[in-house]
């Protein structure tokens, strides 16, 4: 059999984001996977260099690449749908889990325990999870600075309710407190402005 996985890895370009909603431009799959992969490694970082913890990176940012690779599989499902009740949530989870193990037997079996731990969190760590978490978090509030920064307002709810949630996240992550006083408030600035601090 022909090794299937990687083309459908790539076909989360073709799964877009915030489908319900007006945007100004659209986010694939592949797209959040990358700024996802981006932000865990900038934060695991953070966490080594200024709060003396003990991450590995690379590998976290690996586990963010491949988050949301069920996807490919099941789709993006709304968050207001995924997230309906208990019920709803519990039954998506276990989608997400068999559609995960789909996607595993894509791969030759010579490659399946090599990749096994990036397509679920059950290897993370408890802190390892919430930080994947932060960074996720995080490309849906840096979305909606984008949009709202492009004049659209149907943005609005979702970056104070996503705020909300991040500054609750907050008081549990030293990571996520520096983040959002040294390097969030840049995500606002023009080209002209970021080239300008250089």
């Amino acid at each position: 059999m022909e090794n299937t996985f990687l083309p459908l890895i790539f076909r989360m370009r073709y799964i877009n984001r915030w489908s319900l909603m007006y945007n100004t431009e659209k986010e694939d799959l592949m797209q959040h996977a990358a700024e996802c992969a981006f932000l865990t490694h900038f934060l695991a970082t953070i966490g080594i260099q200024f709060f003396g913890k003990q991450y590995d990176a690379e590998r976290l940012a690996v586990h963010a690449l491949f988050h949301d690779a069920s996807e490919v599989l099941t789709g993006d499902l709304p968050t207001p749908v995924k997230y309906y009740n208990d019920e709803m949530k519990n039954i998506y989870k276990q989608i997400e889990k068999s559609a995960a193990e789909k996607l595993q037997n894509h791969l030759p079996p010579e490659l399946r325990a090599a990749y096994a731990p990036y397509l679920g969190t059950a290897q993370l760590a408890p802190q390892e999870q919430a930080l994947l978490k932060c960074a996720d978090k995080l490309c849906a509030y840096i979305k909606c600075i984008y949009e709202r920064n492009a004049g659209n307002m149907e943005f609005q709810h979702a970056y104070v309710g996503i705020g909300r949630e991040i500054e609750t996240m907050q008081a549990e992550s030293d990571e996520l407190q520096y983040f959002l006083a040294h390097c969030l408030p840049a995500f606002s600035l023009t080209l002209d402005d970021l080239q300008g601090t250089l």
